[in-house]
Parts: structure tokens; C-alpha cells; sequence
């Protein structure tokens, strides 16, 4: 049994030692800067309790099903907060908050130890831009911008991760034409509430053949203009390619060279080993030296709590049953002895740096799949609005609706397809840069739209509408195919370009304490079961020819 400290009495010790305002730190060409001018790296380790994990031939990186939030139970966050500040770690990285909850003591605590946050807006399953089937819809905004709204109030979120290894191969990557679309819609509000947390992306390391073309697909201007609108701000590269004895020449020279003219700021957002234990985290003495700060600004070291992987295990500590206490392990003394010896270089100076330069985007070819197209900013009212004219409407017969929008769709989009018509309007194709006109729609709408043409193709049938006693017919739509056809142009005319994003009608971010149930390596469909949406959408987007939708 490793020794324990007296957690309340260091917290006290840091409550009562007049705490300093933690800086804002910004970026430079491609460094990032406190306020004071010095370099910011990023000394970090990744706050996340694993939630559930089901092994299954679909799950290959054992991605967990449910999240815990780390930075809602004050509590919690008090107990750890002595073994953070023990490590001398600046940051931390949580992968799924709840915004309907209060994290005021815990990003509170965690500002008064001049610890940062960056926080992954992706949730489990249902919260993420699905790799299998990729879409930005209004549903994934409204989740992404309610949970900036719930931590707008705090002065030590440095980032926020719009997507975590959404790409995993060369053939996957037009999965970043929506991955960059979520960062453009993301920044556009970020900035429309004056807000200084960068926009960032956690990729999966892979062959360089597509990892570095992705990257800086991420960070290129599709305009040409040096525009930074549709760029992310802060790339995170999760890297294990250290493991036990290695020296920087044997693990990271290869991946310093790649990124060398990488344009903005990176770092590791995750590092580690969870073979061979104990890790004896030596790669902190590389990424935190001067063979690697030219374009490396710190790292995450995975992981805080325990989490198994389909490579191994990882975890610094150990919680007791009753979540009282913490016991520390090798893994623990050995990252603190690393970030404790680290004492990276304090240059370039901020002047020195220069400004972030946004570069052409990368040619498509096939290893990099994305479009320079991106879809339009995804438009709840026209969205409302359509679902509100037309016929036949998705009344499910379950509260737990999500399970089975996919099979719905999947279901009558084969009936429209061997009736001669199709679903692509609902089907949007990140490498031909054709995006349907209800692409952007909650998956819900979508189905609304799917119903109401089967239930125009046979006559305003009622029985039509049916599928099962999941459609009811809308008196109140317009009666006739042109007519719904004219409705539905005149809610869609507005939803073509880019806007800034607004919070949701009623959002009013995190309110009164309580709990949840992502943890690293998420991914999911938003607002539906991923799996089985997925099938209907990789269906529907090879027949995609245009942005144009008639029922007829």
C-alpha cells in the first residue's frame, strides 16, 4: 500500500494562500503564450474515469458506451487535486462533460491551482461525429455549443476538442470535411461570444501518408485568402509510439521531422505506455526539450485513472471502493519525477513568433479523401421549421427513440429506393462535396422527411405513415406533394451557407449538481444509434448528386 496524503490540509494550504488569476494563454505563429509573453507548454494528464466499455468485433479500440464527468462531483475533484498539483502538471483533459450539470467547484479548484482544462465536446455513441457515416447536423452543434455555454463562465479552459480520432485511416478521411465544418461553426461562435479557448482535434497517429496530410487539411484555408475560419487552433496528435527505454532519435525524430512546417500549435494529446509496466514516462525528458519545442508545445500523459485498452492498461492511481481515497502507484512517482526534471525552453519570444499563416489545402488523392466544399452551417429553424410541413411526422412509440431512428431509416429508404426514388437529400458526401438539403437536419427530421415521401408516393395513405405506429399524419402540413415541396423550399432557402451558430431556445448551460455516466477514444452518431444510422447512411451517400430535394 503506497502512502497517502492529507488531501484536505494541502487543499486548504491552496485555498488560503491568495491565489493568483490564472493567465489567458493565446496563441502565436505556431506557439502558444501566457499573457506574460513566455512559452506555455502544455504539462498535462487525462482526467477521466472510464466508463463502459463493451468488447465487440465493431469496437476494436475497446471505446467506451458511457461517460462519467469529471468535472461535475466537487468533491472528487478536491480529493485529487493534492496528487495534480504533486505531479506539477498545468492541464488536464476530460473527454465528456454533461452541460446540464454544475462544475463551478471543480474548474474553481482547478483555476486556483493554475490548472487548465481541455475539454472534448464529443460525447459516447450518440454525441460524436461517427466515422462510419460523418455528418454535422443540428442536433451535434446544439450539444457541442451548450456545453461551451456551460464553461464560458470559467477562465481556465484553454481548448476545446471538436472531434478525438474521428479519422483512423487513409480511406476514413473524408470524415475531416466534417470534422473542419464542426471547427468552423465551433470558432465562429467562440469568437461571437468573445471568447479566448482555442478550437482543437485529437487525431490518431498513423501512416504519414495521410496523418500529416490530415493535419494540415485541419489547419489549410480552402479560400486561399490566409483565413483562419475554417481552421482548427491547437492540433493534438495521440502518440504512443515511446514504450520503455527508447531515446528521441529511436521514437519521436521521425515525428518531429513530419510536422516541421506544421503551422499551428500542437501538442501530444495523449502519451504513454501500457505495456512493460511500470512506465517510467522518460519520453517527457524528449517532448519537453529543445529536439522537439519547434513544433511540439507539451503533452497529455494517459491517464490519470485506471483504463484498459485493447493494447494494455494504463492509470497513476488507484480509488478506493468508497471513492474516498487515492493510492499511488510506480506509474505516479515516476511522472512526477519526469515533469518536475523538465524545463523546456522559453523560445521563440511571442514577438519572435510571428503570426499563424493558413496555407492551401491539401490536393485530394487517395490517401487524403476530403473535400474543400464544406456543408452549411447546420440551421435549427429551417430545420423546425420543414419538420413542422411536413405530412407524415416520427411520433415514436419508445421513449428510448434513438434506437430505433436507424433501423427506420434504413427500412424506408430501401422501400423509396425500390419504388424508384432515393434519400439523398438526407445524405451528405464529404469527398464530392454534395451535401443533400436535410443533411443538416436531426436524424429525427430526417426520418419525417423519409416517412412523409413513402406516405406521398401512396396516395396520403394513413397506413403509410404507419411504419409500425412510429408516423402520425399532420393535419396541419400542406395536403399536396407540390405544396409540401414549396413549404419545404421556402425553409430551406436560408439554411445553403455559413452563419454564426446560436445557443439553443432554452439553453441556459449547466445548472444544479448531480452525475453522469466520454472517456478517451469515443466516437458515435449524434442523436441516434451510430451503428445502425450508419448502415442507411453509407447506403444513401453513393447516390448523392446534389444539394437539391423534391418529394415528387
Amino acid at each position: 500500500m503506497r502512502p497517502r496524503i492529507a488531501a484536505s490540509l494541502i487543499f486548504t494550504g491552496a485555498i488560503l494562500s491568495g491565489v493568483q488569476a490564472i493567465q489567458t494563454v493565446t496563441r502565436a505563429g505556431r506557439y502558444l503564450y501566457t499573457a506574460d509573453g513566455n512559452r506555455f507548454y502544455i504539462k498535462g494528464v487525462a482526467y477521466q474515469e472510464q466508463g463502459q466499455v463493451v468488447a465487440d468485433p465493431n469496437n476494436p479500440f475497446l471505446e467506451p458506451s458511457t461517460y462519467i464527468d469529471p468535472l461535475s462531483n466537487g468533491t472528487t475533484c478536491q480529493r485529487d487535486l493534492p496528487y495534480l498539483q504533486q505531479l506539477g502538471i498545468n492541464t488536464i483533459r476530460a473527454y465528456g462533460v454533461n452541460s446540464a450539470l454544475n462544475h463551478d467547484t471543480c474548474m474553481g479548484l482547478f483555476s486556483n491551482a493554475g490548472i487548465y482544462t481541455i475539454i472534448d465536446l464529443s460525447l459516447p455513441v450518440n454525441g460524436s461525429i461517427d466515422r462510419a457515416a460523418p455528418a454535422w447536423t443540428t442536433a451535434l452543434q446544439d450539444q457541442y455549443i451548450e456545453t461551451i455555454q456551460a464553461f464560458s463562465k470559467y477562465d481556465n479552459v484553454l481548448a476545446y476538442n471538436v472531434g478525438n480520432e474521428v479519422v483512423i485511416a487513409a480511406n476514413g478521411t473524408a470524415a475531416a470535411t466534417f470534422v473542419k465544418t464542426a471547427a468552423r461553426d465551433i470558432k465562429s461562435y467562440l469568437n461571437s461570444i468573445k471568447s479566448s479557448a482555442l478550437v482543437g482535434y485529437a487525431a490518431i497517429d498513423g501512416d504519414s501518408s495521410w496523418i500529416l496530410p490530415l493535419a494540415e487539411y485541419l489547419s489549410c484555408d480552402p479560400s486561399s485568402t490566409n483565413s483562419g475560419a475554417t481552421a482548427i487552433d491547437l492540433y493534438g496528435l495521440n502518440n504512443y509510439q515511446w514504450c520503455g527505454n527508447s531515446t528521441f532519435q529511436a521514437s519521436y525524430a521521425g515525428t518531429e521531422a513530419l510536422y516541421s512546417a506544421y503551422n499551428v500549435p500542437a501538442y501530444f494529446s495523449e502519451y504513454g505506455c501500457p505495456t512493460n509496466p511500470p512506465t517510467d514516462w522518460s519520453e517527457v525528458g524528449a517532448l519537453l526539450s529543445s529536439d522537439m519545442s519547434p513544433v511540439w508545445s507539451g503533452g497529455v500523459a494517459f491517464s490519470y485513472f485506471p483504463a484498459a485498452s485493447a493494447q494494455g492498461s494504463y492509470g497513476i492511481v488507484s480509488i478506493s471502493a468508497d471513492g474516498s481515497t487515492v493510492t499511488v502507484n510506480q506509474n505516479f512517482d515516476n511522472l512526477k519525477t519526469q515533469y518536475t526534471q523538465a524545463s523546456p525552453p522559453n523560445s521563440p519570444s511571442k514577438s519572435a513568433a510571428g503570426s499563424t499563416s493558413y496555407p492551401a489545402c491539401p490536393q485530394q488523392n487517395s490517401t487524403m479523401l476530403a473535400s474543400t466544399t464544406l456543408p452549411p452551417t447546420p440551421d435549427l429553424a429551417a430545420c423546425t421549421c420543414l419538420e413542422n410541413n411536413l405530412s407524415c411526422q416520427f411520433t415514436p412509440t419508445t421513449s428510448n427513440y434513438s434506437a430505433i431512428v436507424g433501423s427506420l431509416l434504413n427500412y424506408g429508404c430501401s422501400m423509396l429506393g425500390q419504388a424508384g426514388s432515393s434519400c439523398n437529400p438526407i445524405a451528405a458526401n464529404g469527398t464530392t462535396g454534395v451535401y443533400g438539403a436535410v443533411s443538416a437536419c436531426d436524424p429525427t427530421v430526417m426520418l419525417s422527411w423519409v416517412l412523409t415521401q413513402w406516405y406521398l408516393d401512396n396516395g396520403s395513405n394513413a397506413q403509410a405513415c404507419s411504419f409500425g405506429g412510429n408516423g402520425t399524419v399532420n393535419t396541419h402540413a400542406p395536403s399536396s406533394t407540390s405544396a409540401v415541396n414549396a413549404a419545404a423550399s421556402s425553409c430551406l432557402a436560408s439554411a445553403t451557407g455559413t452563419s454564426v451558430p446560436t445557443l439553443p431556445a432554452g439553453s441556459t448551460g449547466s445548472s444544479s449538481g448531480g452525475s453522469s455516466t466520454s472517456t478517451p477514444h469515443t466516437n458515435g452518431a449524434a442523436a441516434l444509434d451510430g451503428t445502425v444510422f450508419g448502415s442507411v447512411l453509407m447506403l444513401v451517400v453513393i447516390g448523392v448528386a446534389s444539394g437539391l430535394w423534391t418529394l415528387a
